[in-house]
């Protein structure tokens, strides 16, 4: 039977950055170890967590295009005994990037959701007739406003935070040489005198984002690259972190630096392929771990 006053529930669907771990096209020593079945590299699935108030009705936010492996994976996410049922109450977006969108269009079967997002991404997806399968008469389309409490199936409030970011890469300037800046966004959703806040996409730590954060009990946030020039370093890009919209980890003004002071539970999510914090003996996670973090993984469950 499910627990009806859980407090709050999230489930780890899947803690990679885009591309999953080990990346499909990724030659570098953690995919090599992680294709081998090296238990100190973890295979990961793309971003979306599961979020429940009450054990029944669940929101999940991020729809990471692995979304239907999460949900054959995840039992709490089964339907019930009816020819037709899921117990995903509502899809909240947070970022207009493919690997955030993507896994909507395997939601397709005419199932009956929430879809919440801030006005910009419900046009981005208004834009491309590929996601008209999610049909409005079906899936009702929830616009978030910033700091605007919404109340969500099963007790959850959900509020839309505002962080600094960048616009999706298929939205670049093809010669553009910086990030071009535009609002990050992150979920906080609460119940049971209980908060978590998702933040998958940072670009800094402001004073203002740490504000964000003070309150809740446990934060999920941009773990995406150790250090800043971790893709240049490895061969496997041109860009810093911070050019992709994603603060480092470690490093001044890095996530370990600039989130010490908060007293949640601090878990790293959306983690790239090529983070050293992926394999489980290295000095890197043995660094985050030291410092109090967590390093989140596919299945991870944090009950407050």
């Amino acid at each position: 039977m499910p627990d009806r006053d859980c407090g709050l529930t999230a489930l780890v669907l899947g803690a990679a950055a885009g591309g999953g771990f080990p990346q499909w096209n990724c030659g570098c020593r953690l995919c090599r170890l992680a294709r081998a079945g090296d238990p100190r590299a973890r295979p990961a699935t793309q971003v979306s967590v599961a979020v429940s108030a009450n054990g029944t009705d669940w929101m999940i936010v991020g729809a990471s295009p692995d979304l239907r492996q999460q949900i054959l994976q995840t039992p709490q996410l089964w339907p019930g005994g009816t020819v037709r049922h899921s117990p995903i109450a509502g899809v909240i977006l947070l970022g207009g990037d493919v690997d955030a969108t993507a896994g909507l269009l395997v939601l397709r079967e005419r199932q009956a959701f929430g879809l919440y997002a801030p006005r910009p991404l419900l046009d981005l997806l208004d834009q491309n007739p590929m996601f008209g399968v999610l049909h409005p008469a079906v899936v009702e389309r929830v616009p978030l406003a910033p700091w605007e409490p919404v109340r969500c199936a099963g007790g959850l409030v959900l509020t839309l935070l505002e962080l600094p970011g960048k616009v999706p890469l298929y939205l670049e300037s093809r010669d553009a040489s910086t990030a071009e800046s535009a609002p990050a966004y992150a979920a906080r959703l609460e119940a049971n005198g209980r908060r978590i806040v998702i933040a998958p996409a940072c670009a800094e730590i402001t004073g203002a984002v740490c504000q964000e954060l003070r309150d809740a009990d446990a934060v999920f946030f941009d773990g995406t690259l150790f250090t800043d020039d971790e893709m240049i370093a490895a061969g496997l890009g041109e860009k810093t972190g911070r050019r992709m919209g994603h603060v480092p980890v470690s490093g001044p003004g890095g996530t370990l630096e600039g989130l010490a002071d908060l007293s949640a539970r601090r878990i790293l999510l959306h983690i790239n392929n090529s983070n050293p914090i992926l394999l489980r003996d290295s000095p890197e996670r043995r660094q985050v771990e030291a410092t109090g973090f967590e390093v989140a993984y596919d299945g991870m469950e944090v009950r407050l």
